[in-house]
C-alpha cells in the first residue's frame, strides 16, 4: 500500500513519450546561465566572508553548527560554479576576498542574531536559484540549480527548528478554519481606507508577517553597519536605510496590531555597541545594495496576492524607497570603482 510518505514525483508522475533535445554540456553557455552563475558566485563569495566572521563569535553549539552548514554550503557553490567559468574560459568574477573581513574584530551581534541572518539570506539565496531552474537549458547547470534550491531547502528547515526550540521568534498566528467555501461577491472586498474594511486573509498576513521578518532583520544588520562604516557618505546612506525600513515596519505591524495579531518583534537588542569594522565599506555597501535589491522582489510577491488597498499602497511606497536607495549605493559604489559588472550582450551601437 502506498502512503503519503512514500508518494515522490518519480512514483505518481507519467514519463512523457517524446525525447526533447537538451542542451548539453558540450552547448556554449547561453545567456541564462550565465547571468544565474554569475549572480550565485557573488552572492556566496559575500556569505563566505561574512559567515566566516559570525563563526569566530559564536558560542552556542546548535548555532555555531548553522553556520558551518550555511558556510560549507557557499563555498560548495562557490566551488561548483567556479568548475562551470573554467570550462568555458569564462574570466572568475573577483566577488570579495579576506580583504574585505577582520575575523580578528570584536564581535559585532549576538548569537541569536545569526540565526535570523541565516534565515534573511537564504531565504534570498532560495529567490534566486528557483528563479534559475526553469530559465536555464542546459541541463547540467539546471541539475546545479536545483541542487541548490534542495540544500538551502534542507538549511532553512534547520534554521526554523532552531528559531522555533530557542523561542527567538513568535509562533505563527493562527486563523479560524472556515466553515465552508464563501465567494467573493461585493467590491467592498478590496476596501482599505473607507468604508467596510474586512479582516486581513491568509495570504495577507504571511507576506506581512514574512516582511516584518526580513526587514527587522534588516534593520540589526543595517544597524551594525551603520556603527562601523568608515565613509561618511554611505554611513548616511544607512541612516536614510534605517530610517525608511524602521517606518514601513511599524507600519506592517499596526495593520496585523489592529486585528490582534502577533507579530516579528524587533532585533536590535542582537547589536553589540562595537564600532569596531569587522568588514569593508565595500562588503558592506553591497550587502545592503544587493539586499534591497531583492526585497523589490519580495515586496512584488506580496502585492500579487494582496486585495485590500490600504496594504497594496504601503508596498507600493516601500518599492518607491527602495528603488531609490539601490540607485543612490550604486551610484557610490560606482564612484568609488567597487562594482564588478555583469556580463553583458553585444555592443553593437
Amino acid at each position: 500500500m502506498t502512503t503519503d510518505k512514500d508518494l515522490n514525483p518519480m512514483n505518481v508522475m507519467k514519463p512523457l513519450n517524446i525525447n526533447p533535445k537538451i542542451l548539453d554540456e558540450t552547448q556554449p553557455l547561453s545567456t541564462f546561465e550565465i547571468g544565474k552563475l554569475w549572480a550565485t558566485y557573488m552572492g556566496n563569495s559575500m556569505s563566505i566572508q561574512i559567515l566566516s566572521y559570525y563563526l569566530h563569535h559564536c558560542e552556542d553549539e546548535d548555532i555555531r553548527l548553522l553556520l558551518e552548514n550555511g558556510l560549507a554550503l557557499s563555498r560548495d557553490f562557490i566551488q561548483r560554479s567556479e568548475g562551470f567559468f573554467k570550462k568555458e574560459n569564462f574570466p572568475i568574477p573577483i566577488g570579495f576576498t579576506k580583504d574585505d573581513v577582520n575575523l580578528g574584530a570584536p564581535r559585532l551581534y549576538e548569537d541569536e542574531f545569526y540565526v535570523h541572518y541565516l534565515k534573511y539570506a537564504a531565504k534570498a539565496g532560495m529567490s534566486l536559484y528557483a528563479v534559475a531552474v526553469p530559465l536555464v537549458m542546459r541541463e547540467d547547470v539546471r541539475e546545479f540549480f536545483i541542487y541548490c534550491n534542495e540544500c538551502t531547502s534542507v538549511l532553512l528547515g534547520q534554521i526554523n527548528s532552531i528559531l522555533m526550540e530557542k523561542k527567538f521568534i513568535a509562533a505563527p498566528p493562527i486563523i479560524p478554519i472556515p466553515d465552508g467555501i464563501d465567494k467573493i461577491n461585493k467590491q467592498s472586498y478590496l476596501n482599505g481606507y473607507f468604508g467596510n474594511v474586512r479582516p486581513l486573509q491568509a495570504l495577507e498576513i504571511i507576506h506581512l508577517w514574512d516582511n516584518i521578518e526580513n526587514n527587522t532583520t534588516s534593520m540589526a544588520l543595517l544597524f551594525g553597519f551603520h556603527q562601523i562604516v568608515q565613509d561618511e557618505k554611505i554611513r548616511a546612506l544607512f541612516k536614510r536605510g534605517l530610517d525608511m525600513t524602521d517606518k514601513a515596519v511599524k507600519q506592517y505591524k499596526e495593520k496585523l496590531h489592529l486585528e490582534h495579531i502577533q507579530s516579528p518583534a524587533y532585533l536590535d537588542h542582537c547589536v553589540t555597541p562595537s564600532t569596531y569594522p569587522p568588514f569593508s565599506d565595500k562588503i558592506m555597501l553591497f550587502h545592503k545594495v544587493d539586499m534591497f535589491a531583492m526585497k523589490i522582489r519580495s515586496f512584488g510577491n506580496s502585492l500579487a496576492v494582496t486585495a485590500r488597498r490600504d496594504i497594496d499602497m504601503l508596498y507600493i511606497r516601500t518599492l518607491i524607497n527602495i528603488g531609490a536607495f539601490v540607485d543612490d549605493g550604486m551610484n557610490i559604489m560606482i564612484s568609488k570603482g567597487w562594482l564588478e559588472a555583469p556580463p553583458e550582450a553585444y555592443d553593437r551601437a
